[in-house]
């Protein structure tokens, strides 16, 4: 007999699953209708908790750090649209993020404290890595996007609260019990989240 402890297998828990299904279902739609899927994807992976109150957590910060994001992000790109037509003078972006970012993080701490984070990532894409002529549509956009990700997951974490999913998963949970005991696998304790 080996003094090696048996190997244990990742396990695949219950977010795991749900974060996958609702990425794949946003790719899915957006596929559908010859959308890009990206930032839907995005938004249901980040938007998925492990219960719902942290999937409204978790999905309000990226939502609503889109949206503060985006929306600073357009006002600053417009300002410097009517200064800069051409969009030639990329130095002059610097003061509009230092400004961009001190005015999202007051509006953060106002409507959702969460949103600094995923909302400086879309202001410095909008200001440093959008064209001159696409900035709104581009910002409108990935609001969209990103709120019918965040939907997404919201809607998978209802649909399929961990408490039903526990119930339907019973059966298949045995078998790969059974599986591991079999191959000589270390057997995920009965109340550890595992698949």
């Amino acid at each position: 007999m080996s003094d090696t402890p048996a190997r244990t297998w990742p396990r695949i828990g219950l977010r795991n699953l749900k974060t996958a299904l609702s990425a794949a279902l946003c790719a899915l739609l957006y596929l559908l209708i010859g959308r890009n899927p990206t930032f839907a994807c995005i938004g249901a992976i980040f938007g998925m908790g492990q219960n719902m109150d942290h999937s409204k957590l978790h999905g309000g910060n990226r939502l609503f750090g889109t949206i503060i994001g985006g929306f600073v992000g357009m006002a600053l790109f417009w300002l410097y649209v009517h200064i800069f037509p051409q969009g030639d003078h990329r130095w002059a972006l610097i003061p509009l993020l230092f400004v961009g970012v001190v005015v999202l993080i007051l509006l953060s701490q106002v409507f959702w404290v969460g949103a600094v984070q995923p909302g400086g990532v879309v202001l410095c894409i909008i200001l440093f890595n959008t064209p001159v002529d696409t900035y709104v549509s581009y910002s409108l956009n990935r609001m969209l996007d990103t709120g019918i990700g965040v939907i997404m997951s919201l809607l998978i974490n209802w649909l399929l609260p961990r408490e039903r999913l526990l119930v339907w998963l019973a059966p298949i949970r045995r078998r790969y019990y059974r599986l591991c005991r079999r191959m000589g696998l270390a057997v995920p304790e009965e109340n550890q989240t595992c698949f």
